[in-house]
């Protein structure tokens, strides 16, 4: 019995070779969707938080963090909200953990962060039992 040679690019040796492929700019993209990068964002803010600005824990507990994005060709507008604790350096506090999570982003996702939009949701006191003083 003859066996017959396979065609080229199938059967065993060498694959075909990468001229027949387009280059790569005309291959496709690689889309991470807008709630993704949230997550990874709120991820990102919740371990700035507590590297930067650790809350303290009370009757309700702190809230962590959330996030929206933004995606648009390559870079991404991140919306974070979280609470922070009382008394702080809230610019210098906001301005660390806004650093911090556009560069873990952009570590993670490849995406050019333009903007990270910061609101303070609530201040958190460490003994919220004091109350005010008169």
């Amino acid at each position: 019995m003859r066996t017959r040679p396979a065609p080229p690019g199938e059967g065993p040796g060498p694959p075909a070779p990468a001229a027949a492929l387009p280059p790569p700019a005309e291959r496709g993209a690689t889309v991470i969707p807008d709630r993704v990068v949230a997550r990874i964002a709120a991820q990102a803010a919740r371990t700035a938080q507590s590297r930067r600005a650790a809350v303290p824990s009370d009757r309700g507990g702190p809230t962590s963090p959330s996030a929206s994005a933004a995606v648009r060709t390559g870079s991404v507008r991140l919306h974070l909200t979280m609470d922070l604790p009382y008394p702080t350096d809230i610019p210098r506090v906001c301005e660390r953990i806004q650093r911090d999570v556009a560069e873990r982003v952009a570590q993670l996702t490849g995406l050019r962060v333009e903007e990270v939009l910061l609101t303070v949701r609530r201040l958190v006191t460490a003994d919220a039992s004091r109350g005010r003083i008169r």
